[in-house]
């Protein structure tokens, strides 16, 4: 019907290739020294350069794993509106002897940090956990945190610095073992949570106290120490904090009569039954009025540096 003008010659001629990507041949005799270099271990520039890029990436995802399982955990148990923005971290110097490492004590964790969250009142701080807190952060690196929740309508600003002055790395939850999280809350008892997955939540200053005190690796071994020492914490608990005046001075008189021969309370070794004493002899305004082996006890404990954050929120 129609006859159309070819739009190209007949003749023309096209070159096929004859494979898909040309490579040099590398068994070829004219191969240069860069090249040989490159066959014989040596790694190549542009191969290295992306192993680095690798690398990094997986950096930033580690670091994103470690802030979303520290958020996961916040949300887990929503305690907090407020941060303080308080964060600490103290010299890796050990404070005991015999320290444990934090992996033997809990199990590995890869990846997460531990984050401890502790609920307290503002009109009882916990003073005992406040030395804990300081002899971890000589242990180990932590990452502590201030926090205030709604239900707390005011907080002295020396209880929102109580666990010291912001860590520079504090972005980075990955250069830290251990988190340490203090939230002022209106509660009736002092609640921590540790593992909100596969443990329940812990109450009571003591119990909260014995638990920091084993992350130190330096609880007694023998049971009769151990027995004596829980005896001293819930006789101080109990009696010296939440008891009435005849309770007080029954436990002033025996803290005398015992530390009348030993330095410390469990004998030649400072323990946790010193720091939850010493701390209730001192919320109980006792420490001018006990008698002289009680005062000369608690000099002995306020040389060791370890109770100036507790001095410093009762003034």
């Amino acid at each position: 019907m129609y006859q159309v003008k070819p739009v190209s010659p007949g003749d023309i001629k096209i070159n096929l290739p004859t494979c898909m990507y040309k490579l040099p041949n590398i068994h070829a005799q004219g191969m240069s020294c860069s090249e040989h270099a490159l066959q014989n271990g040596e790694m190549d520039p542009a191969l290295k350069a992306l192993e680095a890029r690798q690398d990094d990436i997986l950096k930033r995802l580690y670091d994103l794993k470690a802030t979303v399982d520290g958020l996961s955990k916040t949300v887990t148990t929503p305690d907090a509106d407020l941060d303080a923005t308080t964060l600490s971290h103290g010299p890796s110097a050990p404070v005991f002897k015999d320290t444990a490492d934090l992996d033997s004590l809990l199990g590995k964790d890869l990846g997460a940090l531990r984050d401890i969250v502790i609920n307290a009142n503002p009109a009882s701080p916990p003073l005992s956990l406040m030395v804990l807190h300081g002899l971890l952060c000589k242990r180990y690196k932590v990452l502590s945190n201030v926090h205030v929740h709604s239900s707390v309508t005011t907080v002295p600003p020396r209880l929102l610095t109580c666990l010291g002055q912001q860590h520079m790395d504090s972005y980075a939850r990955n250069h830290f073992q251990l988190g340490f999280t203090l939230i002022w809350k209106d509660v009736s008892k002092l609640q921590m949570k540790f593992d909100t997955q596969n443990m329940c939540p812990i109450e009571g200053e003591a119990n909260v106290a014995r638990f920091l005190f084993r992350l130190l690796g330096s609880e007694p071994q023998d049971p009769i120490s151990a027995t004596r020492m829980d005896c001293w914490i819930d006789m101080a608990v109990f009696q010296l904090a939440e008891g009435g005046n005849k309770e007080r001075a029954a436990v002033l008189r025996s803290l005398n009569g015992a530390l009348g021969h030993l330095p410390w309370l469990l004998g030649q070794n400072f323990s946790l039954a010193d720091i939850v004493c010493a701390c209730c002899v001192l919320r109980a305004g006792q420490s001018t009025s006990a008698p002289a082996n009680v005062q000369r006890w608690l000099k002995s404990c306020q040389n060791l540096g370890h109770f100036d954050c507790v001095y410093a929120l009762l003034q």
